[in-house]
């Protein structure tokens, strides 16, 4: 549904067309300006965002529709890339003498990057190599320009250095590698001009050797991280993923929102101070959620570390599913953590808070299709010695593992349920090891194999089990899901004093649409020793677990009145009226028409 949608959003938008004219030689640069005035210059990377996510998708299933559209989207690109491998349609169209002159603005190694991950994805799902021959031509005449002892430059959008060292893995071509250490070694330098933000918002302020906390445009510092690990375990360099980790440590403890969110500035798109995390004024983009995962599955694999998948779970679940309607057609560009009541719904841009079919700066949509396409890769690894889920979804896990086969078949209504069932449909006679994560959430909850049933140990990460499996073995887990009230820490000043509501891996949000009649959501508070209840099921939400909280709605005398008041006054008010308030999980909200939406609620007095 959202890839047939983003083929007609790419044909409105002009993004085909402007390929089209880079093919032609003439013609106009089609590009939508948002509110700022801006003319992008990267919209090729959209088409090939949504190559990626076709390719994958179809390597899973054929679709003959997607198959056809994407046929001619190849062709197209084909028809554009220029004699001597350059490929970016505004470069050739609207600016054909500013080619690698603009890289702090132009995109055009991250355009490139983008088109290698799709090539790869084609190359690797259905065994088509006609994007890969056009991405190698583009990645020989970047190398030719500024590969090593060439011209020092860096792009301005981090990208194209995990995609050269995939396409190394691919290619097994050492140059691709090189280039690959070589960007990233020059970040830090000062290469790029300060402009109106600083040297920090595209990561060229210090070594991303030494560089101790994450800054500036999230988006650019999560995949230049991206590309440092991925060059870090090619290379075996220590020191390089150690200071990637130093960074995520930093992220994760003082820049990262309840639901998994980043970037608390809408401004620069940046992740700002530590404890920066105002809940209205959140941009947490989507693709920086996407950027995250993409990240934590790097530190994964690099490490085996459960926490890793404890953040892609988090992620993927609150501040990344968000970004995308039930419809599958309508997409948040940001995600806040709060609207206000009676917010203007007409408002455009990246921060709208309606949903929308497209954005003329269309980052996250096709980003978003390319992660649900790849979302099955995130959910199990293999080892030399067993085999790890990670994800905890219904599924078939088939590895061919270095002990011999194995298949597995899941099943699960998580994260509604807790109940988790891994069964052994094929396995080899030796004896291996099925290691399963414990969501870090998870304070109780039970282990059976073979009838004989273990508490699970609250932190302990996952539940490591070794034997000689044999078909029709299974291990039955029941993780214990109540409903929990999560106190703010007090650091982060915007929401001291409040409480949030979450179950299982979800955070919940309370909508306008669920506030009784004559409040506001301004006016409800929690009061964390009533304990919660689970609530009826609405149609509006098929299949979701919802919440009643149990809340107390101040009356509006006691709101009336300039802002500031007697304290004392304030603190011993009483009649707030009690109240059941319904919550519902934060990536549905928006669903059920405009209003809005808070996930921190304060405490009563």
């Amino acid at each position: 549904m959202s890839l047939a949608h983003g083929e007609l959003q790419l044909e409105a938008a002009g993004n085909f067309a402007n390929l089209r004219a880079a093919a032609a030689g003439s013609g106009s640069y089609a590009a939508h300006s948002d509110d700022s005035g801006l003319t992008f210059p990267f919209l090729d990377s959209d088409v090939y965002k949504w190559l990626e996510a076709v390719g994958w998708e179809l390597g899973t299933a054929h679709d003959n529709d997607l198959a056809t559209a994407a046929d001619r989207a190849i062709q197209l690109v084909a028809a554009a890339q220029r004699d001597d491998g350059y490929l970016n349609s505004y470069f050739q169209v609207a600016a054909p003498d500013r080619q690698f002159e603009d890289l702090e603005w132009g995109h055009e190694l991250y355009t490139i990057g983008h088109l290698v991950q799709a090539a790869i994805a084609w190359k690797r799902a259905v065994d088509d190599e006609r994007l890969l021959d056009i991405a190698r031509r583009a990645v020989e005449r970047i190398r030719a320009e500024m590969g090593p002892g060439r011209r020092e430059l860096i792009d301005g959008h981090p990208q194209i250095e995990m995609a050269l060292v995939e396409l190394y893995r691919l290619s097994g071509a050492k140059e691709h590698l090189d280039l690959a250490a070589t960007l990233i070694e020059r970040r830090g330098r000062g290469l790029l001009r300060t402009d109106r933000f600083g040297a920090a918002y595209w990561q060229d302020h210090a070594p991303v050797r030494s560089a101790p906390e994450p800054v500036g445009h999230a988006v650019r510092q999560l995949y230049l991280d991206c590309g440092a690990v991925d060059l870090a375990v090619e290379t075996a360099d220590r020191e390089l993923l150690g200071a990637v980790v130093t960074r995520w440590e930093a992220m994760v403890e003082s820049r990262t929102y309840l639901t998994g969110g980043l970037g608390a500035r809408q401004r620069d798109e940046a992740f700002g101070d530590g404890f920066e995390l105002p809940p209205d004024a959140a941009y947490a983009e989507t693709c920086a959620a996407i950027a995250s995962v993409m990240l934590a599955w790097r530190l994964l694999l690099a490490t085996g570390e459960p926490r890793f998948a404890d953040l892609i779970e988090r992620t993927s679940l609150n501040g990344l599913l968000s970004g995308l309607g039930l419809d599958g057609r309508g997409f948040f560009y940001a995600n806040p953590l709060q609207v206000r009541s009676g917010a203007d719904p007409s408002a455009s841009g990246p921060t709208s808070t309606r949903r929308r079919a497209w954005y003329p700066c269309a980052c996250c949509p096709p980003n978003l299709m390319r992660f649900l396409a790849t979302f099955p890769d995130l959910v199990a690894t293999q080892a030399d010695d067993g085999i790890a889920v990670h994800q905890l979804v219904t599924g078939s896990i088939v590895a061919e593992a270095p002990f011999g086969p194995v298949r597995l078949e899941t099943r699960t209504d998580y994260p509604w349920d807790g109940a988790i069932e891994i069964r052994v449909v094929d396995a080899p006679a030796a004896e291996w090891t099925l290691a399963v994560r414990i969501p870090a959430w998870c304070q109780e909850g039970t282990v059976t194999v073979d009838g004989r049933t273990e508490p699970i140990i609250p932190g302990a990460g996952e539940v490591t089990l070794t034997r000689a499996w044999s078909a029709g073995d299974s291990v039955d887990i029941r993780l214990g899901m109540p409903v929990r009230y999560t106190a703010a820490d007090p650091r982060i000043d915007a929401v001291r004093g409040a409480v949030a509501v979450e179950r299982g891996p979800l955070v919940y949000a309370v909508e306008e649409a669920d506030v009784p009649e004559g409040a506001t959501l301004d006016s409800i508070e929690i009061d964390p020793s009533e304990p919660p209840a689970l609530a009826d099921p609405d149609p509006a939400l098929p299949g979701m677990t919802l919440v009643d909280l149990p809340a107390r709605i101040r009356s509006q005398a006691d709101d009336h009145g300039w802002p500031y008041g007697d304290a004392a006054h304030r603190a011993s008010r009483d009649s707030a009226a009690p109240a059941m308030v319904r919550a519902v999980p934060y990536f549905a909200w928006g669903n059920r028409g405009a209003g809005g939406m808070r996930v921190w609620l304060p405490r009563t007095r």
